[in-house]
């Protein structure tokens, strides 16, 4: 493998002044807005690309994810793109030449119910027919991939097994964001930070360019990959997005030696864990019910979070928290995205992940990077277009999506 880190850099990428105009703006700084500028340069040789970021680079859900990487989703179309997304992961660390601590850990999701017995057990047929490696774990079986799980039959949610992804893991966030921007960097892509879009420019029904806070910017295609800022940006451009945003929030421990090998969750519970490279419990929750666009959450949500954690793992009642956070999840009517054109031409829309969002970044950049530079989907996002939501035909991932839905 080629050497993956220089060892002084001046810089990973320039913070060059925008230009006139590009043949394709990206709006959106983060981790799919960045796949998409790498795949447009290095697949469709479109390089006279801006992304441009209203904040710093990766600095909002790519920097406030819980980093869980999977692809053992329940539906056809939802199986595809996730599980070309995660053999994209498994390849990136040398195609990017960026050591980003890619680790192949393993995800585990619990059953508490029998319905959840049912609903796991049909995911992990499912998975199998795609050619996803998926497993049924009893709850001695869970216990052994995880051993401080408390798999008693006396608690209040007793483990009845899980469904278990050994390909699964968890990888670095920012320094994916690093490695995407110094490749598309190296191939002429502009990233332009502290530069928010406040309009769009129009000629008809057709963009041609957006506004601003740093002027006027004129573009051959627009692309949105802004996540739980799509429907501001949508309502700027002239339409409706069918997505809500919420605030999601997580936490981290302070630091202690290795005590969780894998990824464990639990919608019933709504908590998921895993354990930083650093040493770090970090901790997901439940969507704050409400809507809004504040990167911050309630305190209710982190209590009851606590709670369900430390009845799986009796030893985290030991850990202090050290910080809090939270994101914008964009979610739609069916817990699935959306990569789609919109009803104005040549304006491109990637949207309505929800807690889907880093998992899926590979393939999200490449397939929208596709529809962009071709007019049309890739064959791994045509069914999620914006189209589903008038003809019906919805992917229903709301069981299998994560503990935001």
């Amino acid at each position: 493998m080629a050497e993956l880190l220089p060892e002084h850099p001046e810089f990973l990428w320039r913070n060059p002044e925008p230009a006139a105009g590009y043949d394709v703006v990206i709006v959106g700084g983060g981790g799919h807005g960045l796949a998409t500028a790498y795949y447009l340069a290095s697949v469709h040789g479109i390089t006279n690309v801006a992304i441009l970021e209203k904040g710093w680079l990766a600095g909002g859900n790519m920097a406030r994810n819980t980093t869980i990487i999977r692809s053992n989703y329940l539906w056809d179309e939802s199986a595809g793109i996730y599980e070309q997304a995660l053999k994209l992961w498994e390849g990136w660390p040398e195609e990017l030449e960026y050591d980003f601590l890619f680790s192949q850990r393993g995800v585990m999701n619990l059953a508490h119910t029998l319905q959840d017995v049912r609903d796991s057990e049909r995911r992990v047929y499912a998975n199998r027919l795609n050619g996803i490696d998926s497993q049924w774990l009893s709850p001695q079986e869970a216990q052994e991939v995880c051993p401080i799980l408390n798999v008693a039959d006396d608690i209040r949610y007793p483990v009845l097994g899980g469904t278990y992804q050994p390909r699964a893991g968890i990888a670095k966030h920012d320094h994916v964001a690093w490695a995407l921007a110094r490749k598309c960097d190296e191939m002429g892509v502009d990233i332009i930070q502290n530069c928010e879009v406040t309009g769009f420019v129009k000629d008809g029904d057709r963009v041609v360019g957006v506004e601003t806070d740093r002027g006027r910017i004129n573009a051959g295609k627009v692309g949105l990959a802004a996540a739980g800022s799509s429907s501001l940006l949508a309502d700027l451009a002239g339409f409706r997005l069918p997505i809500q945003s919420h605030p999601l929030q997580a936490l981290v421990s302070e630091l202690f030696e290795p005590v969780h090998p894998t990824v464990v969750m639990s919608n019933h519970v709504h908590v998921y864990v895993s354990q930083a490279h650093k040493g770090e419990l970090v901790m997901g929750a439940g969507v704050d019910t409400f809507n809004g666009y504040g990167q911050r959450g309630s305190f209710h949500v982190i209590e009851e979070q606590m709670a369900a954690a430390v009845e799986l793992f009796p030893i985290f009642a030991r850990a202090h928290v050290l910080r809090t956070w939270g994101g914008i999840v964009d979610t739609t009517l069916d817990a699935s995205p959306i990569i789609s054109t919109t009803p104005i031409d040549d304006l491109y829309v990637n949207c309505g992940w929800g807690t889907g969002g880093f998992k899926a970044t590979p393939a999200a950049g490449m397939t929208f990077a596709h529809t962009i530079a071709t007019g049309s989907p890739h064959p791994l996002n045509e069914a999620f277009t914006l189209e589903r939501f008038e003809t019906g035909h919805l992917i229903d991932e709301h069981g299998a999506a994560a503990v935001a839905h």
